[in-house]
């Protein structure tokens, strides 16, 4: 078989496969010879890149997606909000940030953090299978303790949690560039908790 082929099948491969492609994926759909999917991906994207493309393929959550470019996310963002199809509330994402950058963490802590009662929301991420439940505290009360999954991973476009932006890189972003809260605010829109909570902010082709 062809390189060309190969790009060809994978690129199919990608359109179709609702989790993020993995190697061992590749390796079921041919029964010999499979393309290394990292240099095949490589390729693509040099081609995407030359040709323009409003997508290219990241790694995500230990596989690739075809994804949109970055420089398009503010415009699918607006679409997505004015058609009433938000990812999620805001409060659900003050509870992930706050729950991604201090995990595992306990809802007490949680509710401390945002001031306001969070059982509702926690509920709702657990639903969106974007948190688990990781254990319990060892102190009073023994509390459970949540932290977030692959699915969150995959939600946001994250290979790993350590790919996250530290808050002071995003504080740095946003006194550099005043704009960006325009950018931000157009998903803090006042929408009840248990409507329209989407898939993910990060849009996957295909």
């Amino acid at each position: 078989m062809q390189k060309t082929e190969y790009k060809i099948i994978i690129e199919a491969l990608l359109f179709a496969s609702p989790d993020p492609l993995t190697q061992a994926k590749v390796n079921s759909v041919f029964d010999s010879d499979s393309p290394n999917l990292v240099e095949v991906v490589e390729n693509l994207n040099s081609q995407y890149k030359k040709e323009k493309h409003a997508f290219e393929i990241r790694s995500v959550a230990g596989g690739f997606q075809l994804v949109s470019r970055d420089k398009f996310e503010y415009f699918i963002r607006r679409m997505l909000n004015k058609s009433g199809r938000l990812t999620l509330s805001p409060a659900a994402l003050d509870s992930l940030a706050i729950i991604a950058y201090k995990q595992p963490i306990g809802r007490y802590e949680i509710e401390a953090i945002r001031g306001v009662d969070s059982s509702g929301v926690l509920k709702t991420l657990l639903t969106r299978n974007l948190i688990i439940i990781k254990g319990r505290d060892s102190g009073p009360g023994r509390p459970l303790l949540y932290q977030t999954t692959v699915k969150f991973l995959e939600h946001f476009g994250l290979n790993r949690i350590s790919d996250m932006p530290k808050l002071k890189e995003i504080t740095d972003l946003m006194e550099a560039d005043p704009t960006l809260g325009e950018q931000i605010a157009v998903f803090e829109e006042n929408e009840p908790e248990s409507n329209n909570e989407s898939q993910s902010p990060k849009i996957k082709v295909g």
